[in-house]
């Protein structure tokens, strides 16, 4: 691929996020400093919440809103109250738990302990969501929403760990700031301004305001559609300001390990359940092809990490950083010696992600700023698409393990 293919990219994929959702959201402008990631993660994405699957799509949505609450992000809850009320969801049930349907509200005792402390996931938790019921859940269902809660649970830290909570516009709808990553000027990618990268200038001034005219248009179209906020609703349905509505035991969070039970402490090693030898068959099996969109989505991610390391620059130490971020879940790898994160990753580092990876709802914009200030942008993007799909990763593997065991029980 060309250079200039390469600078197109990001382009015509922001191109195709606009096209599918009718908006360009502030976390597809960050992940398009990586485009080969964006594509794949765009194209996963597209499939859990708007292909056939086992779960009607409004409540894709609503269990997206159910994830995103328990790390406090507006951002997210925002996003997938509107996409909620376009695929003809039940505004009532936007008032919170106590009025949506009871075999939706049974998820969230998963969705609060696999967002804070994944590691105490039992098979006791899959028994009592598909207990023989008139609510219970199927596998394939549930399996639908744990990739879900997953996916958004780690689509939250990469959201705070990149500023996109703080950079919500006036109405809180998560709408991008109309500012493509490298559009600007390409001076990043050579070494100066060629005449080639100020055409491209030109192109993307241009691309810029004709994303900016559909976005307009875009959200007449949706006002006209979305019921008046006046209607009885008293407007709570965009307010959002306090997301306890949505969650179980608003006060459960995060433990740190040396506070735990050594009971309840499950040291995961993947050498006894991973993803290629037994999380992705399990999840192909029931869910079908998400199984290959999430693989696809985790090299791809590593793809990027190894261009890194050969290109000799500072990422010769983010495998170390990969591991750390299993590692903040108890997860861990026998053939790596944990004890090399200390020396080989600065403490302000560490801190940064294990807020992002743990709490992400405590992160604050000093902390982006402050972390490796030698970073470029583009390069704390690339770390924090790594916390996510660790993060994604070892969510599923406790998730999922606990199907496991409760199937072959």
């Amino acid at each position: 691929m060309s250079a200039s293919d390469k600078e197109r990219t990001p382009q015509l994929l922001f191109v195709k996020a606009l096209a599918s959702r009718g908006r360009l959201e502030a976390i597809t402008q960050q992940m398009g400093y990586h485009p080969q990631y964006l594509d794949s993660f765009l194209r996963m994405q597209h499939y859990l919440l708007h292909m056939d699957g086992p779960l009607p799509f409004d409540c894709r949505h609503y269990i997206a809103i159910m994830a995103a609450a328990r790390h406090r992000c507006h951002y997210l809850v925002n996003l997938h109250v509107l996409q909620f009320l376009r695929v003809g969801g039940d505004p009532l049930w936007l008032r919170g738990l106590d009025y949506i349907p009871s075999k939706l509200r049974k998820l969230s005792e998963i969705n609060k302990i696999l967002a804070h402390r994944p590691w105490l996931v039992g098979k006791e938790h899959i028994e009592k969501l598909l207990k023989i019921s008139e609510q219970s859940w199927s596998l394939a269902e549930l399996v639908h929403a744990v990739v879900l809660l997953a996916h958004y649970h780690a689509l939250a830290s990469f959201a705070f760990g990149c500023g996109c909570e703080q950079d919500l516009g006036p109405e809180g709808r998560g709408l991008l700031k109309l500012t493509l990553p490298g559009s600007l000027c390409f001076c990043d990618i050579g070494n100066g301004c060629s005449q080639e990268s100020l055409d491209s200038c030109v192109e993307l001034e241009s691309l810029r305001e004709r994303i900016h005219r559909l976005q307009v248009e875009h959200e007449a179209r949706e006002e006209m559609r979305l019921p008046d906020r006046d209607e009885g609703f008293d407007g709570e349905i965009f307010s959002a300001a306090d997301l306890s509505c949505y969650l179980q035991d608003p006060n459960f969070g995060y433990q740190d390990f040396a506070q735990c039970d050594e009971d309840q402490l499950q040291i995961f090693r993947v050498q006894d359940y991973s993803w290629e030898d037994h999380g992705f068959s399990l999840v192909n099996r029931l869910y079908s092809d998400i199984g290959h969109l999430l693989d696809e989505k985790f090299r791809k991610v590593d793809g990027l990490k190894n261009a890194f390391l050969k290109s000799g620059s500072w990422v010769s130490s983010l495998l170390q950083l990969a591991f750390f971020t299993h590692g903040c879940p108890p997860c861990r790898y026998d053939d790596y010696d944990y004890a090399e994160v200390n020396h080989l990753l600065e403490r302000i580092l560490k801190l940064y992600i294990k807020t992002v990876t743990c709490f992400p709802e405590k992160m604050n914009p000093e902390m982006f700023e402050r972390f490796w200030k030698q970073f470029k942008h583009s390069e704390k993007v690339h770390v924090n698409l790594l916390i996510l799909e660790a993060r994604l990763q070892a969510e599923l593997l406790y998730a999922l393990r606990a199907i496991t065991h409760y199937m072959v029980s």
